[in-house]
């Protein structure tokens, strides 16, 4: 699916603080006011006086930069508008369990006819937290156990340590997050981890140790991230049935590497949007800051949503990438892309398309006379290598997404679901640095593998979907696993 072959959950390093509630959940403030003064909602207000109850150990000058535009407010409808988006700020920072809002008029000395005093009433988190929750990624599960200390030092820096285990990954890590005060899209996180993960399509077990930093900070529309990593990776086959060329990629090396990623997100879902777009870009240098592993990694991702009539919804992706070695040696098998399954080229197993090593039971098959033809399938997919992933690739997707017939349950939990038909195609492939680009764009348009179907879609929140679709898959390849009929999937990023 073009994403880096160890990295297929991302539970770790972690990015940014988990926020306990949703902009949906979020309530109008209250107001209160005193019937002795004219406080009208066309009338010119002064805010005086901001209050902020409940602080323990939180830094008051934090907050300023937080709560500074209820001062600006002009009239009652202002003040409360600003207020309530304060409030956001506040709960966006991850330090309190509750704030709520009460708008009054101003009392005491000096205060003006038209003045009004707004004041914030916290409850601040814990000093340590635990959590455990399960977590999708794509097409696996796992349950995740967490300890967090948030606001450490008073102003929103967070220290979090999460174990995860999952059907084919296991992972901890602890992490460091500081926001600046007044910008919070604008942080440093420092991580330390461990992921642990296999990956049967090539017969590949995988363990990473690794550091990283990362500096996220909003550009005009988009938002960027730099990131430095240093990682040292461990790679042995799952069993002995493993092919020589994975036998060959077992060993120990060391990424440490350089990257930066673009996001321009202007979608209203990440799950399933109804409209907008989004654009990412993702650059990875390695080989330069140390270590053996030498490359350029580029790769991005495109997707446009529009709304039709009916309450459907038209929906069109396009993802690619490139691998590039630096110097004589070879790409490692963990950087290289991969393509296949029900979140990315639908009708065929999970990332069992493109390179592969030799069959490693065709000599076996060219044996066996096939009495009954329910066993091809499982003798095709059984003569089928190790999977080595691609240096180049690309994969689009057209969507339409429409309501359940007869729209049962709607504006309730029939709202969670969605109709769709597809069309899949993509294709992946080795470069060969002789022979120019335009040889491989024409490596990358032959033998294009492509699908289509039908299927239903479930919304688990904004947190990530589940797909049961019927697939058909064409120009299958010698060597490609497909997955013909039923298909299910679940995830976080779907093609």
């Amino acid at each position: 699916m073009g994403t880096v072959h160890a990295r297929s959950l991302d539970p770790l390093p972690m990015q940014g603080p988990e926020l306990g509630v949703q902009a949906d959940d979020i309530e109008a403030p209250e107001i209160e006011q005193e019937p002795k003064q004219e406080v009208l909602e066309n009338k010119n207000v002064v805010v005086q006086r901001v209050h902020i109850d409940g602080l323990g150990r939180t830094q008051d000058d934090f907050l300023s930069y937080e709560i500074a535009e209820v001062f600006r407010a002009k009239d009652l409808i202002d003040v409360m508008r600003r207020s309530h988006e304060a409030r956001q700020k506040l709960l966006r920072l991850g330090i309190f369990r509750k704030v709520e809002v009460v708008i009054d008029t101003s009392r005491g000395e000096g205060a003006l006819p038209n003045g009004l005093d707004v004041t914030f009433e916290v409850i601040e988190h814990r000093r340590l937290t635990g959590s455990y929750n399960t977590m999708v990624g794509n097409n696996e599960g796992s349950m995740v156990l967490g300890l967090k200390l948030p606001n450490m030092l008073g102003r929103a820096e967070k220290l979090t340590f999460q174990f995860s285990y999952g059907t084919k990954e296991t992972s901890y890590g602890l992490s460091f997050f500081k926001p600046q005060p007044g910008q919070f899209e604008r942080n440093i996180s420092v991580n330390a981890y461990k992921v642990t993960g296999q990956f049967p399509w090539s017969s590949l077990r995988e363990t990473d140790r690794g550091i990283s930093t990362e500096l996220s900070f909003p550009l005009w529309k988009t938002s960027q991230t730099l990131k430095w990593e240093a990682v040292w990776r461990e790679l042995c086959s799952l069993g002995q049935t493993a092919s020589f060329a994975i036998r060959q990629e077992s060993g120990h090396s060391l990424k440490s590497s350089l990257s930066h990623a673009m996001v321009i997100d202007t979608r209203n879902s990440s799950i399933l949007p109804r409209k907008g777009g989004l654009l990412k870009i993702h650059q990875e240098l390695a080989g330069y800051t140390g270590g053996d592993a030498r490359f350029l990694k580029e790769d991005f991702e495109i997707q446009l949503n529009r709304t039709l009539i009916l309450d459907s919804v038209i929906s069109a992706s396009l993802w690619g990438g490139l691998l590039l070695s630096i110097g004589d040696k070879s790409t490692c098998i963990a950087d290289r892309f991969y393509l296949g399954g029900p979140t990315s080229i639908r009708g065929f197993s999970m990332y069992s398309m493109g390179p592969q090593s030799d069959g490693k039971t065709k000599t076996f098959i060219s044996k066996v006379e096939i009495w009954c033809s329910t066993l091809k399938p499982l003798l095709t997919s059984l003569a089928s290598g190790d999977f080595l992933g691609g240096e180049a690739y690309w994969a689009g997707g057209l969507h339409l997404y429409t309501p359940l017939p007869f729209r049962p349950g709607r504006g309730g939990f029939g709202d969670l679901f969605r109709t769709h038909f597809f069309l899949n195609a993509g294709n992946l492939c080795n470069l060969n640095y002789g022979e120019g680009p335009q040889a491989h764009l024409k490596k990358l348009a032959e033998c294009i593998r492509w699908s289509y179907g039908l299927g239903i879609v479930l919304r688990l929140g904004n947190i990530a979907r589940v797909e049961l679709n019927y697939c058909i898959p064409m120009g299958v390849q010698s060597g490609d696993r497909i997955c013909d009929g039923f298909q299910f999937g679940a995830g976080i990023r779907f093609l």
